[in-house]
């Protein structure tokens, strides 16, 4: 293989897709293309999925402690490969480098290090005798090999926010990444290999043909994945025919409940950065403002002000607020919902893709929109943000719940008594309040309605990698 080649990871092997078959690779911040993954069929998934089954028996046996061994070796590899780990990640995404290094790199090796602890700490219900003469005894064992396909637009931290809880149940895991984005996915696991048995941990890269086959696959027990709604649903569909387990994170669409009595200058300061984080591609975005009548005017005119000075810029620049779009596929989304604005919108900063190789577009705000409408309704993915006004606590939880995904929200308020409502009233699997979009690795992240179900991070998450056997003696 050439050096701008990335390898499947099969069996502890670094190997081609048997067809010999590949993809081009492109980098979003320029257009071209910087190297290939392989096109991998179902013969290379299931030579994957033979070698995970291989290597659950030896892996399922090993204690806690020496899978926590392992995660932490794979942390301190991790670390100490920054270097290579942010060209992989920001070629293939076109993100800012000194962002992925200061914001996602750090939290990615925290949550290694938190599965390696929380290996030794699954939970158990205590013996005890329910029936005269008998005691029970609940065991909690891995699931067998798991599928992972993980999306583009965090491709190292998805990986990681699968793999990590997956091995320390004592399970073994074929991932496959994005087709746009497999590179730091590659390296990991190369970077894995040294710590790991044969087989334990194995990617497959290929488009969704790719992913369909390995989610058929009858060696896989369990299928997680974090990807839109529409792929999450023909998953579903396909796993149920051999009733596989499923983990899904089907994405958001985050509202922000902002009430009269917040600090609107701290409320500006932190969701002008958040709402466009990462081009505004983050499944918990702050991207549909609402905001109380008697402050609405004040609020959108700082908010706009601020917006416009959010400015896109290559991996290399340092003063860059967000990078490109991940895909011309995905810029074709984001233009294609602003096109199609009913008149009663308005588009009050941005509004444009930017003129120059890429992918890029413009920190975008837009107002006047209805509840009805496909740019609040649908996640755009993008960096664009729809601010609507509301009348009272009811109306905003109304706006806020008025749509499928229910992933994320956030609530801003110096009344403590109206957070704890609308904490309860929001159909969300997250609530912040006065703040948005922190993750840590001891809490779960997760989400209802068409924003999935099962959670990644925390004790919730490794669990869900985990089934209970009773045991009566």
């Amino acid at each position: 293989m050439a050096d701008t080649d990335r390898p499947n990871h099969i069996g502890g092997k670094e190997v081609p897709a048997a067809s010999g078959a590949t993809l081009p690779l492109i980098d979003p911040a320029t257009g071209l293309s910087h190297g290939n993954a392989p096109l991998s069929g179902p013969e290379d998934v299931d030579a994957a999925c033979g070698a995970a089954e291989d290597a659950f028996e030896r892996w399922s046996s090993t204690t806690p402690g020496q899978r926590q061994t392992a995660l932490l070796r794979i942390a301190d590899a991790l670390e100490r490969a920054t270097g290579p780990v942010a060209d992989a990640e920001v070629r293939d995404t076109g993100k800012p480098r000194v962002l992925f290094l200061a914001d996602e790199l750090p939290a990615i090796v925290d949550v290694l290090r938190y599965f390696a602890g929380a290996a030794r700490n699954l939970p158990g219900a205590a013996a005890a005798e329910y029936t005269p003469g008998r005691t029970s005894v609940l065991r909690r064992e891995p699931v067998g090999v798991c599928a992972q396909i993980t999306p583009w637009n965090y491709p190292l931290m998805m990986a990681v926010w699968k793999i990590a809880p997956a091995l320390a149940a004592g399970n073994t895991v074929v991932l496959k990444p994005s087709d746009t984005t497999p590179s730091s996915a590659v390296l990991l696991a190369r970077l894995a290999a040294e710590h790991l048995p044969p087989g334990v941990l194995n990617v497959v890269c290929g488009d969704r043909d790719t992913g369909r086959a390995l989610v058929a696959h009858p060696g896989v027990r369990l299928v997680a994945v974090t990807g839109s709604v529409r792929a999450g649903q023909e998953i579903a569909a396909a796993a149920a025919a051999d009733l596989k387990r499923l983990h899904l994170e089907l994405g958001g669409n985050a509202p922000v409940l902002i009430h009269a009595d917040a600090d609107l200058d701290d409320a500006v300061e932190q969701l002008s950065s958040l709402s466009f984080y990462n081009a505004g591609q983050d499944c918990t975005a702050a991207t549909r403002i609402l905001v109380d009548r008697r402050v609405h005017d004040s609020f959108l005119t700082r908010f706009t002000e601020r917006a416009a000075r959010r400015r896109p810029g290559a991996p290399d620049d340092e003063h860059a607020d967000f990078g490109p779009l991940a895909n011309d596929t995905q810029l074709g989304v984001v233009r294609g919902l602003l096109e199609r604005l009913p008149g009663h919108a308005e588009i009050v900063a941005g509004g444009a893709a930017v003129n120059r190789p890429g992918y890029f577009h413009q920190a975008t705000v837009v107002t006047g929109v209805r509840q009805e409408d496909e740019v609040v309704q649908r996640e755009v993915f993008g960096p664009v943000v729809t601010v609507q006004p509301f009348a009272d606590e009811a109306e905003a939880v109304r706006l806020a719940n008025g749509v499928p995904q229910g992933l994320a929200a956030s609530v801003w308020t110096r009344d403590h008594d109206r957070a704890m409502r609308a904490s309860r009233a929001l159909r969300t699997g997250i609530v912040w309040v006065n703040t948005h979009g922190t993750t840590v690795s001891e809490m779960p992240h997760g989400g209802v309605g068409h924003s999935g179900y099962g959670s990644d991070l925390s004790l919730t998450g490794l669990l869900d990698y985990t089934q209970v056997k009773h045991v009566m003696l």
